[in-house]
């Protein structure tokens, strides 16, 4: 069964490819806005890594939208959870039997609902799948540990492929860069650099 994976080449998003691998053909699919070039560093890893890897280009509008909603907020919770579920949508557009995402059971941004993930089904016919929906922050980061080789740095500092780059890009450009530290709190990111698989 072929699984499309939404990808940022962080860490989650990597242990989510792992865990489903036994047994979905995963695809490692970076959706962007092609305002920059980040989605390259999510190519990297997962030809590190050997999955499949394809881009996945976003509305525009959601973007600008996504931004609005974000210096209006002051912070960036409600506008990624708008591009994360745009993602979802346009991915259950492709022709995959299942779709997924490395959102964690703590999480609080994005999120997806039971009511939501349903609906995402019943609309698409296609499955979409949590793998990490029963893991807390703990377990990951363990899980992590133990199998990935993994960059953490401040937000801003991390290649990453990921909806808040090209989102803080948007936002510093219409408002300058203290526009950007006003609606996002400081935070790591981590990239994934190298995995060590079971037989390493």
């Amino acid at each position: 069964m072929e699984l499309g994976l939404l990808y940022s080449g962080g860490k989650d998003s990597t242990l989510a490819a792992l865990l489903l691998e036994e047994f979905y053909d995963v695809t490692l699919v970076t959706a962007h806005f092609g305002i920059s070039d980040d989605w390259k560093h999510a190519r990297e890893t997962a030809a590190s890594m050997g999955f499949e890897f394809e881009r996945l280009e976003l509305d525009a509008d959601v973007a600008r939208e996504a931004a609005a909603t974000i210096r209006e907020d002051g912070f960036p919770r409600n506008g990624i959870q708008r591009v994360h579920q745009h993602a979802l949508e346009r991915l259950a557009d492709r022709e995959y039997d299942a779709i997924a995402d490395g959102t964690r059971r703590d999480d609080r941004v994005p999120t997806i609902s039971r009511a939501q993930a349903q609906s995402l089904e019943d609309r698409h016919d296609v499955d979409y799948i949590a793998p990490l929906s029963g893991f807390g922050r703990t377990a990951v980061d363990r899980l992590v540990d133990a199998r990935l080789e993994v960059t953490v740095g401040p937000s801003e500092e991390i290649d990453r492929a990921d909806y808040e780059a090209e989102l803080r890009t948007i936002i510093a450009d219409e408002g300058g860069p203290g526009a950007v530290d006003d609606c996002f709190p400081d935070h790591t990111q981590t990239y994934v650099t190298g995995v060590r698989r079971a037989s390493d």
